[in-house]
């Protein structure tokens, strides 16, 4: 079971964001949005996905394939794809989120739903429903993400009311609905859509300011910013939203869209090098912050969408025909699977990859009596030429690609246990079953090369 809670700051923990399991470690979720439709994904590809540093996925469900809204049809063969995708990453480590939009549906309206005047709530929860009671006693599902980019569009109100009078209102119904089955279950919320045009510091979603009154709950917001300098402030005003919900942020889904040119052009205005200073630029504001982010898309790239000014675009991290896809847009890629702390015995107090020195250093509050820890390296991408592991002033150890003896000890205080420290190579994680400092602030440092 996944507990998820807004941790609290204390005089110590400088990270309010995160999550914790069931064992009270503190977990950093990363990991992609899973179209249903893409393609068959294989163990294979799972692994992929954990190599990019992946521990959660958000699985987009078709309201169309699981309700009885006009078009629609609950089909069973896609309720066991879905039982098929929660398997495949539960084998290696990954957490699911279930998503809905409303792809599948005869004319769908937003309007017609927050009108309600033909039960299209219940119809919309009842197709919840479907997935709440497949996966009520499965606890590597650990939420859903209720309702995918909620819109206005023609209605006459504002979008403090439509959110206050309409938005919040349904989401309590939901949440209600979905505790009846099972209240551990997690409810994750976004903000409305705001319609083309119209955005609050280029971004283009509404500020929540009532809070939703429920528990467990988690802030699930959109970030596709283009704008180096404001990621900061639109996080910021979502940190504020977080406060008043009482829930902690996880980045539902962030990554301004590929152009179909940018996979050639290295240099001008919307460039490879442009893409990976953005895609820094907003890694390091979510690291500070400690927030857990999803990537859209985990696929390849058969067709792309038309809607923007810069022409066709796409969301997709390989650029492949293929539905699945293998071919990484390594400028994005090698962004997204950037090394951090995944699972930690303790409280995280900061972390940050620094992309030129390649160093990873996080402050950890040690808790051994919650477990192992695990920290994605990712060093296949980021050090190919070996690492070092640098925990306080006392323990070093090195890992050498060359050698291909595991790890090797440099340095050791004299209640180190080499033993408790161990590297995966085909995960790409470092495992720690014990801390050789146990509830006191520990500085952890993985650095490229051999420090000897």
């Amino acid at each position: 079971m996944m507990l998820l809670c807004l941790i609290s700051t204390t005089s110590n923990a400088q990270i309010k964001h995160g999550l914790r399991d069931d064992q009270g470690r503190h977990i950093i979720p990363r990991g992609f949005v899973i179209v249903t439709n893409a393609g068959d994904f294989k163990s294979d590809d799972y692994v992929r996905m954990v190599r990019l540093g992946a521990n959660f996925q958000v699985v987009r469900l078709e309201l169309g394939r699981l309700s009885e809204f006009s078009g629609a049809k609950l089909e069973e063969s896609y309720l066991h794809h879905l039982e098929d995708l929660v398997t495949l990453g539960k084998n290696v480590g990954v957490k699911t989120v279930f998503k809905m939009t409303v792809y599948g549906v005869d004319e769908f309206s937003w309007e017609a739903l927050w009108a309600n005047k033909n039960n299209e709530q219940t119809l919309y929860i009842n197709a919840w429903k479907e997935v709440w009671e497949r996966f009520e006693k499965e606890d590597n599902v650990i939420g859903y993400d209720v309702v995918n980019e909620p819109r206005k569009l023609t209605m006459d109100i504002s979008y403090k009311d439509l959110t206050n009078e309409h938005l919040i209102p349904f989401y309590q119904k939901i949440i209600d609905e979905s505790h009846k089955i099972n209240a551990d279950k997690k409810i994750l919320i976004q903000s409305v859509f705001m319609n083309k045009g119209e955005s609050i510091d280029n971004n283009q979603y509404a500020e929540i300011t009532a809070s939703v009154n429920r528990k467990n709950i988690v802030f699930s917001p959109h970030i596709y910013q283009n704008k180096e300098e404001l990621v900061k402030p639109v996080m910021d005003r979502f940190d504020k939203e977080s406060i008043m919900l009482n829930a902690p942020i996880l980045i539902g889904e962030w990554g301004f869209p590929t152009f179909a040119s940018t996979d050639t052009l290295l240099t001008g205005n919307l460039g490879q090098y442009k893409y990976r200073e953005l895609y820094i630029k907003t890694a390091e504001v979510f690291d500070k912050m400690g927030v857990g982010s999803i990537k859209a898309w985990f696929s390849g790239n058969p067709k792309m969408q038309n809607f923007m000014a810069g022409g066709p675009s796409t969301w997709a991290i390989f650029s492949d025909k293929n539905a699945v896809g293998t071919i990484e847009r390594k400028y994005i890629t090698d962004i997204i699977a950037r090394p951090y702390p995944q699972v930690i015995a303790g409280d995280i107090q900061s972390f940050m990859f620094n992309f030129a020195t390649r160093i990873l250093d996080v402050n950890i509050l040690t808790d051994n009596s919650k477990g192992a820890s695990r920290v994605f390296v990712g060093a296949n991408r980021h050090y190919p030429d070996g690492f070092s592991i640098l925990i306080g002033n006392d323990v070093v150890m090195i890992y050498d690609p060359i050698k291909s003896v595991g790890l090797e000890i440099q340095k050791s205080s004299k209640n180190f246990d080499s033993s408790n420290v161990m590297w995966d190579e085909a995960y790409q994680q470092l495992n720690i079953t014990k801390w050789p400092y146990d509830k006191t602030i520990v500085n952890l440092k993985i650095v490229p090369g051999i420090y000897k």
